[in-house]
């Protein structure tokens, strides 16, 4: 007997509806296909390999089914009262003796791609009240996250380019042939790029590599890694110097343009070529390009994040919007409104964005976002210091001692953190350690607590994070399309039994986390003037939410009080959790629209084009421009069928051309004598790694190319099909010394490394 349910994919930021066949078993049930749903209002049938993959990823054998409790040294399966049990006698009277930043909670990548990880983390953290929160946004995005807060007093206003309305896209950073997208929400990426040629568009795309990506463009500049935000500053030097800018309906809402004028004009076309590596001429030409286009957006990722200069690249990719009047504008770059958001209010004056409220133990990173860098990680757990709690709430170090317990919610930072070996023995030296996972990987080997939650066709799923960076405005939510067996348990309920056992609440009902938030959310929203609920009983609306469980009342509470929201009665034809069921390809909610100034929450209402923070750290960028690599450089590079480190289990996802190679020009090889599919050794400052060689002319000459996520080779580690073919841990090359000032981001990319042939 066979049957089929829809679900959104949950495997990369695209979130392309599926169709999934299942089919029952002697055991239960289980996906035996995934095609693309033709009806899903975003993604309209696309699926990717990875979306094709999803039963293969489902039933994955090796993913744990009990939980994991370490005893006499060894973990061995448990009960989940057993776990939970030993999750609250571990964390509860660390909390109490040494204070709440003992405990380092790490979130990875895929929490963003479930409901459970966008749910209850956030009161998780606060209900512990711990400063020492590390995630994978500070090995990808944060620089974009800053930059963006301290331009409109918002991290998560992130303008996302109109791909299928643009005139000129400019991609610098980025490869969405690969990654299917990044903070940037759209399904079919390829294709909207291939219908921008199409319909007369220009694409230009700007990467040390001759991607896929780079192989469709009209113009394809290959400039040196790191050296990103030279040329986007030598690009706005041009508009100023040819009196190219033109704000349009910006200029009202803008102020600092003419400081930005005098803050790039030493960065001329000629000034910064020779660093770049890319011809004045070239740059000037970008720059009247983007500038006479009829409609333009400026897109960056990865490569712009990644580097020593991540913020400053990532607010010059704004900067350039912004000066061409493409901010805000059909064609250009917009603000997303997600459905779950908060109802747009009066637009004025905000609280703005503030960076460095505290500061790490060791170094003294300063937060971003209230997160410290991850590659801060090891040294706060295995750096000695005072002991004692820390009273103070001001600005300053987290509490006197190190790390001494870890909770590690889908997260592998032992693969994707700097300098792996470092952490492993640090992660191994704590008194206590929780890990939420599926797997026993490099990094959930050392807990003394696994708890892992089920297959993903046994969760439900709504995008909160990557609806605020759709093209487009729709919202879907999918029920669970398989029931859960005898035994294991929802990871809504992992995650709220998790709160309970950490915050001293232990053995409560785990919908009690959820009747909180409610209660909380609510009571706020009444005596909010601007809201639609203000004056209202906060138990009378509590009481015709909807939904199965905790987490769909509060998927209901947010939709109701969002910007397409019913506000509980207020508009009777508005968005509610069961009008959202009614529609199980989801409900289209229209293209993006011009938001300004609604979306800012700076001090003065306006875009501050020049932050003291940015102005500061240019006299940083300036020197550089007499900084060139002695010898090679190493770049990063995605691939379609692979996400960081947690694909590399399923057999379907790896081989081919998703190997981890390292990947040499042939001008390199033959003077470093490395042949194609011989092994090298490549050094870098926290160590070194072998890797075989593949000799190509898709990237330039003095740079070479690892993926990331790769190093299976650790022992006590349940993954069978990745340890065949382990391939090498790229982060181990970095010692986590190097990262962008601004936004704590570790420095993946352009960064020096030597290459020799093994014996």
């Amino acid at each position: 007997m066979s049957r089929t349910a829809l679900r959104i994919c949950p495997l990369c930021e695209a979130t392309c509806g599926l169709v999934l066949t299942i089919e029952g078993t002697p055991d239960g049930e289980r996906v035996t296909r995934a095609r693309g749903d033709r009806d899903d209002v975003f993604s309209r049938g696309f699926i990717c390999p990875k979306g094709a993959s999803f039963g293969a990823v489902d039933g994955d054998p090796d993913r744990l089914r009990t939980p994991l409790v370490r005893k006499d040294g060894r973990l061995q399966e448990a009960s989940w009262e057993e776990a939970f049990d030993a999750v609250a006698v571990g964390l509860r009277p660390l909390i109490e003796k040494h204070g709440p930043n003992s405990v380092g909670i790490v979130l990875g990548n895929p929490n963003v791609h479930t409901m459970a990880g966008a749910l209850y983390p956030p009161v998780l953290i606060g209900a512990i009240g711990t400063r020492n929160v590390f995630t994978a946004s500070t090995v990808d995005q944060m620089p974009k996250h800053v930059s963006s807060g301290l331009l409109y007093g918002d991290a998560l206003a992130i303008p996302v380019p109109d791909l299928d309305r643009t005139d000129h896209l400019l991609l610098i950073g980025a490869n969405p042939f690969e990654s299917n997208g990044s903070l940037c929400t759209a399904p079919d990426f390829p294709g909207r790029l291939k219908a921008l040629r199409a319909r007369g568009g220009t694409l230009t795309v700007i990467d040390p590599r001759r991607t896929r990506t780079a192989k469709l463009a009209d113009r394809h500049v290959a400039i040196r890694p790191g050296t990103d935000a030279l040329l986007l500053a030598a690009m706005v030097h041009v508009l100023f110097e040819e009196r190219l800018t033109d704000l349009g309906a910006l200029a009202g809402h803008v102020e600092g343009v003419e400081a930005v004028g005098e803050a790039v004009r030493e960065f001329t076309p000629e000034a910064v070529a020779d660093a770049c590596d890319v011809p004045a001429d070239d740059i000037r030409a970008m720059a009247r390009d983007l500038a006479a286009a009829p409609t333009a957006a400026v897109y960056g990722r990865m490569g712009t994040c990644t580097v020593a200069f991540g913020t400053l690249g990532s607010w010059l990719v704004d900067v350039l919007n912004i000066l061409t009047g493409n901010l805000d504008r059909p064609g250009g770059a917009l603000f997303p409104l997600a459905a779950t958001d908060r109802a747009p209010r009066p637009a004025g004056p905000g609280r703005g964005f503030a960076l460095g409220r505290w500061r790490s133990r060791v170094s003294g990173y300063p937060e971003a976002k209230s997160e410290l860098p991850l590659a801060a990680l090891a040294e706060e757990i295995d750096t000695p210091g005072g002991s004692g709690k820390s009273e103070g709430r001001g600005s300053g170090a987290t509490d006197a001692g190190p790390i001494r317990a870890v909770i590690a919610i889908a997260a592998n930072p032992v693969l994707s953190a700097p300098d792996g070996d470092r952490l492993d023995k640090a992660l191994e030296s704590l008194d206590f350690m929780v890990s939420v996972d599926p797997y026993l990987n490099e990094t959930s080997r050392h807990a003394h607590v696994v708890l892992p939650p089920p297959r993903p066709a046994q969760s439900p799923h709504h995008d909160f994070a990557f609806n605020a960076f759709a093209i487009h405005n729709q919202v879907r939510y999918t029920r669970a399309a398989v029931p859960l067996e005898p035994g294991r348990m929802a990871e809504t309920e992992i995650h709220a039994r998790l709160v309970l056992a950490a915050s001293g609440m232990h053995g409560a009902e785990p919908d009690a986390v959820d009747a909180m938030v409610v209660d909380r959310t609510l009571g706020k929203a009444v005596t909010d003037p601007h809201s639609p609920v203000h004056g209202r009983d906060p138990k009378e609306l509590a009481a015709q939410l909807t939904g199965e469980n905790g987490p769909e009342r509060r998927l209901d509470m947010m939709l109701r009080l969002g910007p397409y929201g019913d506000g509980f009665g207020a508009d009777p034809d508005g968005l509610t959790l069961d009008r959202l069921l009614d529609h199980p390809h989801g409900i289209d909610l229209g293209p993006l629209q011009p938001r300004l100034p609604g979306p800012l929450k700076t001090r003065s209402g306006r875009i501050e084009l020049l932050p003291a923070p940015i102005a500061d750290d240019l006299p940083r960028l300036k020197k550089s421009l007499a900084e060139r690599p002695a010898g090679l450089v190493l770049v990063g590079r995605r691939h379609l069928r692979s996400n960081n480190s947690w694909l590399h289990n399923i057999p379907a996802l790896t081989g081919g051309s998703n190997r981890c190679t390292l990947h040499v020009h042939p001008d390199d090889a033959a003077r470093l004598g490395v042949t194609d599919g011989a092994y090298a050794r490549v050094k870098g400052a926290g160590g070194e790694v072998t890797a075989p060689v593949e000799i190509t002319d898709a990237v330039r000459p003095g740079v070479v190319s690892l993926p990331h996520g790769w190093g299976h080779d650790r022992p006590g580690t349940r993954l069978h099909a990745a340890a065949t073919d382990p391939g090498a841990n790229v982060n181990q090359l970095l010692d986590g010394t190097l990262l962008d000032p601004l936004s704590g981001n570790a420095v993946l990319n352009g960064i020096p490394v030597g290459v020799t042939a093994t014996p």
